[in-house]
């Protein structure tokens, strides 16, 4: 499906009082009225209320989801794929060496009015990661800075208006996909510049995002933990068919469930087993799914926690925590087993290895054997659900009763909202942590890297030790600070391997090295899950693993 359908947008807006009148007499009456994009307003449900939607500012999907909305990369991922790419604001790349060059698509506006150019490119980036950038986000920019560009971008150049060419350090095998993650949105350099100089400026740009995406931000209502956005007429791409989108917030699974049978909202996600149940004994709404490119997980901070360096006890705990009877029973199904930190569909995913089995008895001989028999840690969890985790709470208590069982002492550390949650987390404040992680673009560096690779050099690890302090790692989502240095002697390798077997053979092998490891206790690789309202046309919605969602697409009966 191409993202450049202009004439079908002039098509619809044509027939755009039809269509409206259409609409308007369907489902229920909440729905609101039409909009310049078409009929209706589209209203999305979700789990939890971040108040921030700068893309540079965020490691959180919550914020994604929003941001894909209002703001467009240079590529894009193709609706309802497990990765393929498409054009997004670029209509040609290619990746040569260590150049990257793209030719940008003209005649695409702002939601300001202002054309984009190569220079909204070069300063979108220089604001992420050139420190000589008066307008850098500086400590308010995100993990994501080094993994989308600042460990590889040496300079960005722009020879003519609609041409822009990335210079790397070195050769860098993901890049081209990594200008596909929402983190690569491309932002308004007369926003960026109207903010003024320094991070306390820059930050200004989350409360008022101006994209080129397909819904303009109209209000942050906090206080009712609602969003509101009008279609955006001038959109480059296909749709949006509905006049404006609300994205609210019911943290209650059960409650957000009902809201959508009852008509209130027409699409909800991260649902857990009771609520997919409720969906589906109802009359008003259906389930749909699709299998995820994601991990769940619990970390070990090394860093913090030194029973944690010794591999025994982290097998030993991965030998006791029961995740089949978390995913059978607390997720009832809607996952599968984990073995390794690398999910099925990604190129270097081993088949070879098998998720832990639930052995208490073998779990204490390992403890026994590495002096940590009466271990006693915190176990940080979040409250609302996820998709790689419906039910963190509900997971937090089995892994404690498990691991009691054998002797261990946990003391939970519940968290009520998911931004203060990875604060912590990513302060590195927590003895082990309940996370998870959806693929940005696909790749298994997406995962091996981001997740587990320190961020610096091999040298830089001491002789004799799998771990960095904290303050030494680079990569602010590895909050386990593993650094063993033949895995990321593998996965440095991959990162600059551009023959599709030879790095799936690195991968392949560093993937195992995970699970041999166990840096983490790998819970799950759940499905995706939404529920839609029968309001919504059958095949305008689709659920995809990578990107997304793509609101832009949904049309109302």
């Amino acid at each position: 499906m191409s993202r450049d359908s202009t004439s079908r947008r002039d098509f619809l807006k044509a027939a755009g009082a039809a269509t409206v009148a259409a609409s308007s007499t369907a489902g229920c009456a909440s729905f609101g009225g039409g909009g310049g994009g078409g009929g209706g307003t589209l209203i999305y449900s979700r789990g939890d209320h971040p108040t921030n939607y700068d893309p540079q500012q965020t490691t959180s999907g919550e914020v994604a989801k929003v941001t894909n909305q209002v703001f467009d990369t240079p590529i894009d991922f193709k609706p309802g794929s497990g990765g393929a790419l498409t054009d997004g604001l670029a209509k040609e790349w290619e990746l040569d060496g260590t150049t990257t060059t793209l030719t940008l698509k003209e005649g695409i506006t702002f939601h300001d009015g202002s054309e984009l150019t190569g220079e909204d490119v070069r300063a979108t980036v220089r604001r992420f990661i050139d420190t000589g950038y008066e307008h850098f986000l500086g400590e308010k920019r995100s993990g994501y800075s080094s993994v989308t560009f600042g460990d590889w971008v040496e300079s960005i150049e722009v020879p003519s208006e609609y041409e822009v060419r990335f210079n790397l350090k070195q050769r860098y095998a993901p890049f081209v996909r990594n200008l596909a993650m929402f983190a690569a949105a491309v932002l308004s350099k007369d926003q960026i510049e109207s903010l003024g100089s320094g991070p306390e400026s820059q930050a200004q740009l989350g409360t008022e995002p101006v994209g080129t995406g397909p819904f303009q931000f109209e209000e942050l209502d906090n206080s009712n933990e609602k969003i509101r956005f009008s279609a955006y007429d001038d959109y480059w791409g296909e749709g949006p068919h509905v006049g404006s989108l609300v994205v609210k917030t019911i943290k209650s699974n059960q409650t957000r469930a009902q809201d959508l049978i009852n008509g209130d909202s027409h699409i909800t996600d991260n649902l857990g087993a009771q609520s997919i149940k409720q969906i589906r004994d109802s009359d008003a709404a259906s389930i749909k799914e699709k299998d995820g490119i994601n991990v769940g997980y619990m970390a070990f901070n090394q860093s913090r926690k030194a029973a944690f360096r010794k591999p025994k006890v982290r097998r030993a705990i991965s030998y006791a925590v029961d995740t089949e009877a978390i995913v059978d029973s607390i997720y009832q199904g809607f996952a599968a087993e984990a073995d390794q930190a690398l999910p099925p569909d990604v190129l270097g995913h081993n088949e070879d290895v098998d998720p832990y089995p639930h052995d208490p008895e073998k779990a204490q001989t390992l403890l026994e054997e590495a002096g940590e028999s009466d271990l006693e840690f915190e176990l940080a969890t979040f409250s609302n659900p996820r998709g790689y985790n419906p039910s963190p709470v509900a997971t937090a208590n089995q892994i404690r009763s498990d691991l009691e069982d054998i002797g261990l002492t946990v003391t939970i550390n519940q968290f009520s909202s998911f931004g203060p949650y990875i604060d912590y987390t990513y302060g590195g404040k927590h003895d082990a942590a309940l996370l998870g992680w959806y693929t940005d673009n696909a790749d298994p560096d997406n995962f091996l890297y981001v997740l587990l690779h320190p961020g610096v050099s091999i040298d830089d690890v001491p002789d004799g030790q799998s771990y960095v302090s904290w303050d030494t790692k680079a990569n602010a989502s590895n909050i386990s600070s593993w650094a063993n240095t033949d895995y990321m002697e593998l996965v440095d390798e991959g990162q600059t391997t551009y023959e599709k077997s030879a790095r799936e053979e690195l991968y392949l092998e560093a993937a195992k090295m995970t699970h041999d490891q166990a840096p983490w206790v790998f819970i799950d690789y759940a499905q995706l899950i939404r529920g839609i309202h029968q309001s919504v046309q059958a095949d305008s919605y689709t659920v995809s693993s990578v990107g997304g969602p793509y609101l832009e697409l949904v049309q109302l009966e």
